[in-house]
């Protein structure tokens, strides 16, 4: 079989579905990204190379591991017929499928085999780039199935899920810097921290807030309202938008008027007008708008970051 044949088969597209391979191909830019910054500069080819394919295995696996846990959940919802963020709604994470797992199209043993190899591969390039890589992963996986089991107990969830996210870019930080500095980690955890919970949590469970209820789910949006979900998503990202200056003045490399200009004109477009628009309008269209968006919003950092290395 040829490596076009293998690319798209039927069967590998559901597979990439359960990890939701196009939107965990966007978030790789987060954690290179942070490697850029906390150098100053390229790694070195070979740790690009193995960073590359530990990052795309993490956040395969863990993406993976996210339906994995939320089966039964999700198993109920459909049963039900209250799958409201189906494929009318279309996130990043339904560009494939939303949860073929629950939806029968995968069985239980094959997402648990590729969600276990993808695992493998990034623990085996975690320990390679540094062992404190390896333990960072598996606290990852650890927190990821709380965030899940959570649903239906607290909206505090949420903060594990900001945790969650923040991981992979701290990873990557000490797999190109061992010793980093204790301010950089902390205002690149702030940083997306802030970008997780307000343009992706809280918008993304703005969507399913209708069968959440049904389901006595706990989720932001079902514990404050929409209006004051809307909000604090509103002070999340502003406080996002914030740190993106911070970080970039803590990292070596330094910028110029042209790239904080670029940086804020992104951060308005991809953050701030979408959030603006929730906060007004108080619908799904706008809650899956924003989440859209501003899952863009590290990778047009990142394009920023690569400017100033490349070019000026």
């Amino acid at each position: 079989m040829t490596l076009q044949a293998i690319l798209t088969h039927p069967r590998l597209k559901l597979f990439l579905a359960l990890s939701r391979t196009p939107h965990g191909i966007i978030d790789i830019a987060t954690p290179a990204l942070a490697a850029l910054l906390c150098l100053g500069h390229f790694p070195s080819p070979v740790t690009t190379l193995l960073g590359l394919i530990t990052v795309f295995a993490g956040y395969t696996a863990v993406y993976a591991l996210n339906d994995l846990v939320d089966y039964r959940a999700d198993r109920e919802k459909i049963r039900a017929g209250e799958y409201a963020g189906g494929e009318d709604y279309m996130d990043l994470d339904s560009l494939l499928m939303r949860h073929p797992l629950a939806r029968g199209v995968l069985t239980l043993p094959e997402g648990i085999l590729w969600a276990g190899g993808w695992a493998l591969v990034a623990m085996i390039g975690a320990w390679l780039l540094n062992p404190v890589c390896f333990y960072i992963f598996l606290a990852g996986g650890l927190l990821e199935a709380i965030y899940c089991l959570l649903w239906r107990v607290t909206p505090l969830r949420a903060l594990i899920n900001g945790i969650v996210k923040t991981l992979g870019a701290v990873a990557a930080v000490y797999a190109v810097n061992p010793q980093p500095s204790a301010l950089f980690i902390f205002v690149l955890f702030a940083w997306i921290f802030f970008w997780e919970i307000g343009g992706q949590n809280i918008p993304n469970d703005w969507t399913d807030i209708e069968e959440d209820r049904r389901f006595r789910a706990r989720t932001i949006p079902v514990k404050l309202g929409p209006a004051r979900a809307g909000l604090l998503a509103l002070a999340c990202l502003v406080a996002a938008f914030l740190s993106t200056f911070l970080l970039v003045w803590v990292s070596p490399l330094t910028f110029g008027f042209i790239h904080l200009l670029a940086l804020a004109a992104m951060g308005v477009w991809l953050l701030l007008l979408p959030v603006l628009r929730l906060v007004d309008a108080n619908d799904r269209k706008q809650a899956m708008d924003l989440f859209n968006k501003a899952s863009y919003f590290p990778l047009s950092v990142f394009g920023v970051v690569l400017v100033r290395l490349l070019i000026f």
